[in-house]
């Protein structure tokens, strides 16, 4: 297995301009793929996520060319021209939930697959949602699992669709997505609690950009009342992925200074808000117009964290408590568990090799710091790209860190170890 080994600094200075998010670059490479007219979409996230998708759309027929200025997408007008398509799509989720949801309604035969931890992710009450619209989904392995086999079906919206909204965003994100092509006036009611809010919003403010407007019932009832053709906008441009951008505020906080370009106060993204935790952890914020600089803390403090709005960005604050006074609990990321891998475990047993006591439970976790941070640990990744990034963070306390199998940062942002090292040199 390949290792990287990040040397011990205490400096973390510069500035960086951000890839595109991947959650906005796969909603619109597949929303740009069935809008009516042509599309330019400039800073567009590649990584290996987003390859899958745009593969795919590439073999259901979607024609994409890469320009100088971005890529520009013909749109097809709601239908795939292609029929019977068998779809690799890798550890995606971005891609293979959405494109279930899209293909069901399709009168297509398709097959999606993915690496083995695809298979092991859920994705039964999305397929029980579109099953109340008539569609044919058939599991070819395990039951509520991928692989999927998808066959044409007589598709026709009869009464409310029923979704749970407690395991993954991402299910109701692709029935938003798929609703949006049935010429009906659609409702859909969420059953128990709707996790990761934000995400649900930017599916919704990018459906907006393409003429499809959903009213949002305080996140229980989602109508839509006036059925309307995708319509591409002429240019649209994606925003740095404030994910990625945790990374480096947190090792800002810790560590130095540093301006992240291509993200605002305004983003789309519910990970933003990670800024206002590490703020009260500490760190100095300064929000400018198309820019944010975050600048180290005097002192870090552990803070409980309600993290149901930024599961994502919170495993960022599992490793930044290693540097902080007291300790962090991290409440309601009973999602991290059909992540990449099962976050909660992953991330327990790797702070524990750095020296911290942690307690985990369904949906929390707490981390006490050590006293001194272990030297040249090696950490295992899980073929997750967030703990390898998660974990470049220890080498700010002055301790070499080795990160095993790096290239899985390939999934997001493949640039992320060149970008983080060239910060700590200068």
């Amino acid at each position: 297995m390949a290792q990287l080994k990040l040397t011990a600094c205490s400096n973390f200075h510069g500035s960086i301009e951000l890839p595109g998010s991947k959650s906005i670059t796969n909603r619109i490479l597949l929303l740009a793929s069935l809008g009516q007219g042509n599309v330019l979409i400039k800073n567009s996230l590649q990584s290996d996520d987003t390859n899958h998708m745009i593969k795919a759309l590439e073999e259901l027929g979607v024609k994409i060319k890469n320009q100088t200025e971005g890529m520009e997408i013909e749109g097809l007008c709601g239908k795939f021209h292609t029929k019977k398509a068998d779809l690799f799509l890798g550890n995606a989720g971005t891609a293979f939930r959405p494109l279930t949801a899209i293909l069901s309604i399709m009168q297509g035969q398709y097959i999606l697959s993915g690496i083995e931890r695809m298979h092991e992710r859920p994705i039964k009450d999305l397929v029980d949602a579109l099953s109340q619209i008539g569609a044919n989904i058939k599991y070819l392995k395990n039951e509520g699992y991928p692989p999927l086999e998808i066959h044409p079906a007589n598709i026709s919206y009869r009464s409310p669709i029923n979704i749970r909204g407690d395991v993954s965003s991402q299910f109701l994100s692709a029935l938003l997505m798929a609703c949006s092509l049935l010429k009906d006036e659609i409702v859909i009611n969420i059953n128990g609690d709707l996790i990761s809010k934000p995400y649900i919003d930017i599916t919704l403010k990018l459906l907006r950009k393409f003429g499809v407007n959903f009213i949002n019932k305080d996140w229980k009832v989602f109508s839509l009342v006036q059925p309307a053709n995708l319509k591409n906008p002429n240019i649209i441009e994606i925003e740095g992925d404030a994910s990625s951008a945790s990374y480096f505020f947190a090792a800002a906080a810790i560590a130095g200074n540093v301006e992240v370009k291509g993200l605002s106060k305004d983003s789309i993204q519910g990970d933003i808000d990670f800024l206002k935790v590490l703020k009260k952890m500490g760190a100095n914020v300064k929000y400018k117009k198309n820019s944010i600089v975050v600048s180290q803390a005097v002192t870090l403090k552990g803070l409980t964290v309600d993290c149901k709005m930024i599961p994502d960005a919170a495993m960022t604050l599992a490793t930044l408590a290693l540097f902080a006074q007291g300790p962090t609990e991290l409440l309601n990321i009973g999602s991290w568990r059909v992540k990449e891998t099962d976050r909660i475990h992953a991330m327990t047993t790797e702070l524990k090799k750095i020296g911290a006591e942690v307690v985990n439970n369904l949906d929390s976790i707490k981390i006490f710091p050590p006293q001194e941070i272990k030297n040249n640990i090696a950490i295992d990744t899980y073929d997750d790209h967030r703990m390898a990034m998660c974990f470049s963070l220890v080498c700010l306390a002055n301790k070499n860190i080795y990160i095993n199998d790096p290239s899985c940062v390939n999934k997001t942002f493949p640039n992320f170890f060149q970008e983080f090292t060239r910060l700590l040199n200068e």
